[in-house]
């Protein structure tokens, strides 16, 4: 195969871009005939990701970044869902999309071989097809997710409306178990049209999109999820590619204030006995209602256990405003907390999430369940309990507890600002999270054995990958 270049467009999210982009390099790595450009797209808050931006493009050059004109589409009425902003907003970049491969990278020698766009993304799919280009995906969420997607469309088509709470359990090809209703993500639901805006249409016209595209490249890896990407082998379903886990290991850079964080944290958990300790942290949108972190406070000490936990507060009202460290936690946590618990407990804002899963004296994870977090949390052997927030989270719980077992339940079915979870199901579930002989201990262990076979030679992302190499040879060649 000749030089060719593909052209990545990433949700600008941070957990679909740190993804898409580390996934990029292990293709480089791979083969050195691909040249890779990132369309960076815009959105509010810019400045964590414009970071992580710039440290790529610094420290490798092999990686070009063309950043798109920043777009404000019609102001979204008041209480707009984050599902349907988002969509609005990609579809709006079509054109710009669109503009920047035909000025920048088709004038160059380098033949186009394709688009790898995200699952937000799929109109995008589109620009492929007027490029007459082949189009990809790269899934940041879990195979079983992408199957719930595409029975979106297939399961509206033959009952025209959303699912409702009082729905009896969904058999979905991608899960081993029936599904309840009760941990499906709020898109699904009649509510977030008549309360929220329109979110279950864009979302089943994703998955419909879904079926046009020439193939999925899923983060994940054939023995984590055997059954969901069986599910795809039929003549429905564009191939699937799963590539995983691609986790972000090498951004070990803190700058400024986090660095100075990122060493205290550290030397705390150096100070402490191997596998003792339970790290909360719940993703770049995780945060909590006052009464939720004093009953999380009063858990974590009857629990008995060594714990890091990481406090994030909204700096607005807004429920999508960016999270910040808090400066008064005596003014939020039960009296004289922080004093009874100085010996054994860490309190921090932002925490460095991967090394500190990598840390020898972390024992369990209480997790939001992003897919991402999931990952890091299996490659390093670490059992999960699961308090899922938003998005698909509630189903990436179902799926870790009841489908594969590496996890602990503690609230399936939490939606953020729900209601509160007690200081007594807290403090349940990490004392069993942290015994030494449960099943999903053993079990995660034997996964983080599997993860890292899996993108070794001869494992079976590696093959994946190769056999992802050998469709985008064949179709550069047609």
């Amino acid at each position: 195969m000749k030089r060719v270049e593909l052209v990545f467009i990433p949700s600008p999210g941070m957990g679909h871009l740190v993804s898409a982009i580390q996934f990029s390099k292990r293709l480089l790595d791979r083969d050195d005939r691909f040249s890779v450009t990132i369309l960076s797209i815009k959105r509010g808050d810019v400045t964590t990701t414009d970071a992580y931006i710039a440290s790529i493009a610094a420290s490798d050059s092999r990686v070009k970044f063309i950043h798109l004109p920043h777009v404000d589409p019609h102001p979204p009425p008041q209480q707009k869902p984050v599902e349907k902003d988002n969509t609005h907003r990609i579809q709006s970049q079509n054109d710009l999309v669109k503009e920047a491969i035909l000025n920048h990278v088709l004038p160059t020698t380098i033949p186009l071989a394709g688009l790898v766009v995200d699952m937000f993304n799929s109109s995008m799919i589109d620009v492929a097809h007027e490029l007459g280009v082949p189009s990809y995906m790269f899934f940041t969420c879990s195979a079983a997710f992408l199957g719930f997607m595409l029975y979106l469309p297939t399961r509206h088509d033959q009952v025209g409306i959303p699912f409702r709470e009082s729905d009896p359990d969904s058999v979905i090809a991608s899960y081993v178990n029936p599904v309840p209703s009760s941990v499906l993500p709020s898109f699904a639901f009649e509510s977030s049209i008549v309360v929220r805006g329109h979110e279950y249409l864009p979302m089943v016209n994703h998955g419909r999109k879904f079926k046009e595209i020439d193939g999925i490249i899923v983060n994940t890896f054939y023995e984590l999820e055997t059954h969901a990407v069986n599910s795809f082998l039929d003549d429905k379903t564009p191939p699937v590619y799963t590539v995983g886990p691609v986790i972000d290991l090498e951004n070990k850079n803190h700058s400024g204030v986090n660095q100075v964080k990122y060493e205290e944290i550290m030397k705390w958990l150096d100070d402490q006995p191997p596998s003792s300790v339970v790290f909360l942290c719940f993703g770049s949108w995780g945060t909590f209602s006052v009464p939720q972190l004093k009953e999380i406070a009063l858990g974590l000490e009857r629990s008995g256990h060594r714990f890091l936990w990481s406090i994030r507060l909204r700096t607005s009202n807004d429920r999508f405003a960016p999270l910040t460290d808090s400066p008064n936690l005596e003014e939020i946590l039960p009296p004289g907390f922080l004093e009874r618990t100085r010996e054994v407990g860490m309190i921090c804002g932002w925490a460095p999430q991967v090394e500190v899963l990598a840390h020898k004296a972390i024992g369990g994870f209480v997790t939001h369940c992003g897919w991402n977090s999931i990952l890091e949390s299996v490659w390093y052997g670490v059992p999960m309990a699961a308090w899922p927030m938003y998005a698909e989270q509630q189903l990436n719980a179902f799926q870790i507890v009841r489908d594969l077992g590496l996890a602990v339940e503690l609230k399936l079915d939490y939606r953020r600002d729900g209601e509160l979870v007690m200081a007594e199901k807290i403090e349940q579930s990490v004392k069993c999270l942290m015994e030494p002989d449960i099943e999903a201990r053993k079990r995660v262990k034997e996964m983080s054995e599997k993860s890292r076979k899996a993108v070794m030679e001869g494992g079976s992302s590696h093959a994946s990958l190769g056999r992802l190499i050998e469709a985008l040879s064949v179709a550069v060649g047609k």
